[in-house]
């Protein structure tokens, strides 16, 4: 399902099928098409017993791993196993090896985000463990936070500090700005020709090119 703005605010969980590689399967993200990118059906015995054992294997490989499309492999097997089982415990049980429900519960949650971050992660902008982290914060906070690794360069460390303030009840504005991350701060480069129109436009209605930019992006996403 899309992700586009309307009258009401993006989804800010997961909208596609447990299991299914939305974002492993576009080739534009990831370079595999869905035929090669693996799916998982929580619903299918044997794809759930499939899903425990890659389950099992990306719990013995997930430290150092560099490929983000390998990890969010392992957390969709992760939520189908949960989905299949019907609880993180099951899950983990059927699983076995060295796979715990903490593990199984934080790479579950990185499957449910919502496809514009989980996209990010696939290409590398968003490291997968930031996004365990991010993953912790409700509504459209993630969004804040998610979008702050991207502009504000944060730390894996940084991003759990402030999943860490924010679900102590700390404004996730005030959150990152502990850590020099203004939300909705972003440096943009424009074409010589838009640059060019936004400043006379700027001086033509008497208004900062920031406000002439955020009407014109306000009316395009509406």
């Amino acid at each position: 399902m899309s992700e586009e703005r309307g009258d009401e605010a993006p989804p800010t969980d997961r909208e596609s099928p447990v299991g299914q590689p939305v974002v492993r399967g576009d080739a534009t993200v990831t370079g595999q098409d869905a035929q090669q990118a693996k799916a998982f059906d929580p619903n299918d015995p044997e794809s759930v017993a499939e899903a425990a054992d890659v389950v099992a294997r990306f719990a013995d490989n997930t430290a150092g791993g560099e490929d983000n499309v390998f990890m969010l492999r392992g957390a969709a097997a992760c939520a189908a196993l949960v989905r299949g089982e019907g609880s993180y415990k099951a899950a983990a049980e059927r699983a076995g090896g060295n796979v715990t429900v903490a593990f199984i519960r934080k790479w579950a949650r990185v499957h449910d985000l919502p496809q514009s971050i989980r996209r990010y992660v696939a290409m590398g902008h968003v490291a997968p463990t930031a996004a365990k982290h991010i993953a912790r914060v409700s509504g459209e906070d993630r969004f804040q936070l998610a979008w702050a690794v991207l502009d504000g360069d944060l730390t894996v460390r940084e991003v759990r500090s402030v999943a860490s303030t924010v679900n102590g009840g700390t404004p996730v504005e005030e959150a990152l700005a502990d850590h020099g991350v203004t939300p909705g701060e972003l440096t943009l480069s424009l074409p010589t020709d838009v640059y060019r129109e936004l400043r006379r436009t700027a001086a033509m209605e008497g208004k900062p090119p920031e406000q002439v930019v955020t009407e014109a992006l306000d009316e395009q996403f509406s």
